[in-house]
């Protein structure tokens, strides 16, 4: 058996035509959730990436976007009750969809960026910690952001966000060739209940997908392919 997983990748820097198209697609509560933002580009980033998914979920289920009804659940993740399940990220201007037809799926992308040591010593667990801490500065920043991606896109599809502590369970920090969940707190979970998947966008960007289900799996692209090159904030 093989899981498919449809990833579409798209840059959320749109011109007015875009945002407008996207924005008629939103429901109130997005309207007034992109209204919120202080920033523009914040606002505009936000519409382009909710009014693609709608495009995207709409496709799927045979929906006009404007009709499809988004549900949250306790942690915020929005899902379709009768729907595939989805999970969305977004960072340096780009937006990642995952599709699932069927197990809980996370998606997390994290464009680069300076991070304090202090971080890592903060939120990961002691084995991470121990793992970051022979590593040479180019080399530490690199696997910070597989340890981060890999972490909160287990949570996303646990439907927990980041309420769950980081340190609660154990990721590898190896690049794609040892990508999985080697330790879970939890009574009720278990590392072997689960695929974790290395999404490898070029220098500037990492990611992972974390699924419910042990079986092999296969992502197909959609959209834009990597590598991702971060967009300046303008």
């Amino acid at each position: 058996m093989e899981l498919t997983l449809d990833l579409w990748l798209w840059q959320l820097d749109v011109d007015d035509a875009e945002i407008q198209a996207f924005e008629r697609h939103l429901s109130t509560d997005e309207i007034s959730r992109g209204a919120s933002f202080v920033f523009e580009k914040d606002r505009r980033r936000f519409i382009a990436g909710r009014g693609r998914l709608r495009e995207i979920m709409g496709l799927e289920t045979g929906q006009a976007p404007e009709k499809l009804r988004l549900e949250y659940d306790t942690g915020g993740k929005p899902y379709l009750s009768n729907g595939p399940a989805f999970n969305l990220s977004h960072s340096g201007g780009w937006a990642a969809l995952v599709i699932s037809p069927g197990p809980s799926i996370g998606v997390d992308i994290e464009a680069h960026r300076p991070v304090e040591k202090s971080v890592a010593d903060h939120f990961f667990s002691p084995n991470e910690q121990t793992a970051l801490h022979n590593l040479s500065d180019d080399a530490w920043l690199a696997a910070f952001f597989r340890c981060w991606t890999r972490k909160e896109a287990y949570l996303k599809a646990c439907g927990t966000g980041l309420w769950s502590p980081l340190s609660s369970f154990d990721v590898t920090l190896d690049s794609d060739t040892d990508t999985r969940i080697s330790r879970i707190a939890h009574a009720t979970d278990h590392p072997d209940l689960w695929t974790l998947l290395h999404l490898n966008l070029g220098p500037d960007f990492t990611g992972a997908i974390a699924v419910r289900a042990a079986v092999a799996t296969r992502i197909v692209y959609h959209g834009h392919h990597p590598p991702l090159s971060v967009q300046p904030q303008g």
